[in-house]
C-alpha cells in the first residue's frame, strides 16, 4: 500500500499549523526540522487511523445509498397482471 503523501504546499501549511499550535498552546517555538519530525509521526503513524475510518465511512454512505437505489428500484416495478404466465 502507498504511504499516504502531501504535495509541497500542504506539507507547509501543517509544518505552520503545527508550529503555530506549539507556540499557542505550549508556549514552545518549534523550528522546521522538529515541526516536520511531528508531521512525520502524524503521517506515519496517525494518518492510517484516520484513512481508514474514513474510508469506513464512505463504504457505510455508499450502502445506505445503495439500499435507497434498490428500494426505489423496487418500487418502479410494474405490478403484474393475475391471469399472465
Amino acid at each position: 500500500m502507498n504511504a499516504l503523501k502531501l504535495s509541497k504546499e500542504q506539507q507547509d501549511e501543517a509544518i505552520r499549523t503545527i508550529q503555530s499550535y506549539f507556540e499557542e498552546e505550549r508556549g514552545e517555538e518549534l523550528g522546521d526540522l522538529a515541526a516536520w519530525g511531528v508531521l512525520d509521526l502524524f503521517m506515519t503513524q496517525l494518518a492510517p487511523f484516520i484513512y481508514n475510518q474514513a474510508l469506513g465511512d464512505a463504504r457505510t454512505t455508499v450502502n445506505q445509498r445503495m439500499a435507497s437505489m434498490e428500494e426505489d428500484l423496487f418500487a418502479l416495478e410494474r405490478k403484474l397482471p393475475k391471469n399472465s404466465r
